[in-house]
C-alpha cells in the first residue's frame, strides 16, 4: 500500500471508533432500531439505516431517503434528503441533487443547497466545499474562513486540520494558520494532542506544533482518558501523554477507552481491558466497541447485542 493509502487507512481507523453507532442503533434481520439504557427495544427495527441520536433527532433511511425521527420513533421530518448528518449545533447538513445545505429541526432550510460538500458544524462553525476548494461558514451562511484549502476537517479544541497540495496544518478560528502544513496526515486534536503522520510513521503534537510524542509507530488514535492506542509492528497497545508504553503491544486490534475499558482483540476474538491491560470482560466476540452510557455493542457470528460492564447480556438481537 501506498502512502497516500497508508494515510487513508488510518483516518478511516479514526473515523471508525467515533461514527459506529454503537450505542442506540441495532440490527437485526437487515433493518435498524433503538434500544434505549436497559437494553429494552424502544424503537422496533425498521430503518434501511440509522445514526445516533444527538439533540434529541436521529437520522434513519427509509428506502433510498433519508429523515429524521425523534426519541419516541415519530417521524419529525420526511425522508427526503439523499444523504444527511446528524444534528450539531442546532443544525443538520443534508444533500439533495448534488448539493448541500443546512436544515434546522423543523425541518426547513436555514442554510440553503449551494455547498459541493458540508460537514458537521462543530464550536460554531462548519467546513464547507463551493469550487473544489474548503473553508468554514457559521450558523449564517458567512464564510469567517474564506475557501482556500483541499480539504478540511471540524474544529476540535479550538483548532482544525486543512490539507493545502499534499501536506496539512491547523487553522483557528480566525483562519490563522497556527501550524503550517508540513505533516502528511492529521487526526484532530483530543485531550490537548493531536496525531500526526510522518512519511510512514505516526505520532503527537501538542498545540503549538511542538512534538510530543515523536514519530515511530505504524498506526494511532486519538487520546481518551489520557491513554492512545498505538500499532507497533503487528500489534497495538497504548502509550500515555509523554509517549510511555503504558500497556504492551500485544493485541491484534484495538480500540480507545471509553469509561474506564477498552475492546481489543486477541487470538481472534474480542473482549475489554481495564487500564492496566488485564481482560475484565474475557476474548469471545467477534466484534466489540466502545462502552457508552455502560452499555456496548457487541457481535457473535451474525448475532449482534449489548453487555454491561460485568460482560452480562442486557439485549441480544
Amino acid at each position: 500500500m501506498g502512502q497516500s493509502g497508508r494515510t487513508r487507512v488510518w483516518r478511516a481507523l479514526s473515523l471508525l471508533v467515533i461514527a459506529f453507532p454503537w450505542m442506540l442503533g441495532g440490527c437485526a434481520t437487515g433493518k435498524w432500531g433503538y434500544v434505549d439504557k436497559t437494553g429494552s427495544m424502544s424503537i422496533p427495527p425498521q430503518y434501511d439505516d440509522a445514526t445516533p441520536f444527538t439533540e434529541g433527532l436521529a437520522a434513519v433511511k427509509a428506502g433510498d431517503k433519508w429523515g429524521y425521527i425523534d426519541r419516541s420513533g415519530s417521524t419529525v421530518i420526511q425522508p427526503q434528503f439523499d444523504a444527511a448528518w446528524r444534528f450539531r449545533d442546532g443544525l443538520a447538513a443534508v444533500m439533495k441533487n448534488g448539493q448541500w445545505g443546512y436544515i434546522d429541526r423543523s425541518g426547513s432550510f436555514v442554510i440553503q443547497l449551494a455547498f459541493e460538500e458540508a460537514r458537521s458544524f462543530f464550536e460554531g462553525l462548519a467546513p464547507v466545499r463551493v469550487d473544489g476548494k474548503w473553508g468554514f461558514i457559521n450558523r449564517s451562511a458567512d464564510f469567517i474562513i474564506k475557501p482556500g484549502f483541499d480539504y478540511a476537517d471540524r474544529f476540535s479544541e479550538g483548532l482544525a486540520a486543512v490539507k493545502s497540495g499534499s501536506h496539512w496544518g491547523f487553522v483557528d478560528k480566525a483562519g490563522k494558520m497556527v501550524i503550517p502544513p508540513q505533516f502528511d496526515g492529521l487526526l484532530g486534536f483530543s485531550e490537548g494532542l493531536a496525531g500526526v503522520q510522518v512519511g510512514d510513521k505516526r505520532g503527537f503534537i501538542d498545540r503549538t506544533g511542538e512534538v510530543a510524542v515523536p514519530p515511530g509507530f505504524d498506526l494511532v488514535l486519538s487520546f481518551s482518558e489520557e491513554l492512545a492506542a498505538v500499532l507497533a509492528g503487528s500489534r497495538w497497545g497504548y502509550i500515555d501523554q509523554k509517549g510511555k508504553m503504558v500497556i504492551s503491544p500485544r493485541f491484534e486490534k484495538a480500540f480507545p477507552f471509553r469509561e474506564d475499558l477498552a475492546p481489543a482483540k486477541l487470538d481472534g476474538k474480542w473482549g475489554y481491558i481495564d487500564k492496566s491491560g488485564n481482560f475484565v470482560i474475557e476474548p469471545k466476540f467477534d466484534g466489540a466497541y466502545p462502552f457508552n452510557e455502560g452499555l456496548a455493542m457487541v457481535r457473535v457470528g451474525k448475532a449482534v447485542g449489548y453487555i454491561d460492564k460485568t460482560g452480562r447480556y442486557i439485549r441480544t438481537l
